[in-house]
């Protein structure tokens, strides 16, 4: 796949799905690994924020000193490593808030770098050891204010509200929430991702595949008539010298025919998406593949049955390639001098059929051996059918079927 195509590719995808654009900026910070920003800003919200707290809160807290300053500021830094160790900053924010909270110290923003630490942590696949630190928060929460607070600071005061439990427990399970559903989007975008990844190959394999089914197509039968033209012109250069200057000619006809489609189907290299400069064969090209195996000496008579209907480029191309390649066949393969092929029409598919009488010359023709699977692999693409083999009389045969992908419209 080329550069272009990539862009163009990945453009189509982030425009048919993936992450919202705040969603690639956690990547990245993710991918820095280091998140300096976002830490600097939660510690200093965190001490200004616990500031006009501890002024709200005068009583009965305990104002705040430089050991909550210092527990506010390790909290929050503890964010800083949020992204390569998500299960030990997620307990130490706990723990950070929790000695805060024992301390007697006011309510305030300190619940923030617990957040972001649980949350990093969830997101991060360390789920476990998120739901124990938000557990151990809340149930040492619990413990302060309902238990332990006779013997810690401030003194004097009584047991917390269990409605400020319940709101507690309401952000805890808030914030586990959140992290969950973006772990889940997360895995969503991971999923959908790959499978972009995926289709994106496999359309690279398919187009290497339709190209290389080209360039074995075009050449196989070029070559061969050159081949069988040149031995002519060997054996004719001193008895028939006329006869071998007519080889000649059909070498060169065939070698400027064959240089002509390989320069067509590179093209399509050179310019992924742009139309290519001449149609793809189709049937109406049949007759100069009659002319060039009447030059090698095979006598090919065509037969049409039925309404005779213009295929879609995808069939006419198939059906065009499919003969070609039987042709060949006939001229490397067999001994016969005589070939048929018939053209049965129906209202949505094509029938092909391409008979010698044989028998198989058994000579070492070259060729890679793709061609029948080639033909397999043509039909196959248009949902059609394709055998070959020897006939029972001798001889061998190749029957297609291939279906319209729609409607053709017939001539007049």
């Amino acid at each position: 796949m080329t550069a272009r195509q990539e862009r163009r590719y990945g453009g189509e995808a982030r425009q048919r799905g993936g992450p919202p654009p705040w969603q690639r900026w956690v990547d990245r910070e993710t991918d820095r690994r280091i998140p300096w920003v976002s830490t600097l800003l939660v510690i200093a919200l965190v001490q200004i924020g616990s500031g006009f707290a501890g002024r709200q809160q005068a009583d009965p807290y305990v104002p705040l000193d430089a050991f909550a300053r210092l527990l506010l500021f390790g909290g929050a830094a503890l964010l800083l490593l949020r992204h390569r160790f998500p299960s030990t900053v997620a307990f130490g924010t706990s723990v950070a808030a929790l000695v805060y909270l024992g301390a007697g110290y006011p309510y305030g923003p300190v619940f923030i770098p617990v957040a972001m630490g649980c949350f990093a942590a969830v997101v991060a696949g360390r789920r476990r050891p998120a739901w124990g630190a938000v557990a151990m928060l809340w149930v040492g929460h619990a413990l302060i204010a309902h238990w332990l607070y006779r013997w810690l600071p401030p003194g004097g005061d009584g047991p917390e509200s269990w409605g400020r439990e319940l709101l507690v427990a309401a952000w805890v399970a808030a914030v586990v929430a959140a992290a969950e559903l973006l772990r889940v989007r997360r895995e969503q975008w991971a999923r959908e991702r790959l499978e972009r990844q995926a289709a994106e190959q496999r359309r690279a394999d398919e187009e290497r595949l339709r190209i290389a089914r080209e360039l074995h197509d075009v050449l196989a039968h070029s070559i061969s008539v050159i081949n069988v033209q040149a031995g002519v012109g060997l054996a004719l250069l001193d008895s028939d010298p006329e006869q071998a200057r007519t080889a000649l000619t059909t070498i060169k006809a065939a070698s400027k025919e064959a240089l002509g489609e390989v320069r067509q189907v590179l093209d399509t290299l050179r310019a992924p998406g742009d139309a290519p400069r001449s149609p793809a064969p189709g049937l109406d090209r049949l007759p100069e593949l009659v002319e060039q195996a009447a030059a090698t000496g095979l006598s090919v008579a065509l037969e049409t049955t039925g309404v005779r209907k213009d295929l879609p480029p995808g069939a006419g191309l198939a059906a065009f390639r499919i003969v070609q390649e039987a042709l060949t066949n006939v001229v490397r393969h067999s001994g016969s001098r005589t070939a048929r092929v018939t053209l049965a029409y129906a209202p949505r598919r094509l029938g092909l059929r391409i008979d010698d009488d044989g028998p198989a010359t058994g000579d070492e023709a070259g060729g890679s051996g793709n061609g029948l699977a080639g033909m397999r692999e043509r039909a196959a693409a248009l949902g059609g059918t394709i055998a070959a083999g020897p006939r029972p009389d001798g001889g061998f045969r190749v029957d297609a079927t291939l279906p319209f992908s729609a409607p053709p419209k017939e001539h007049p």
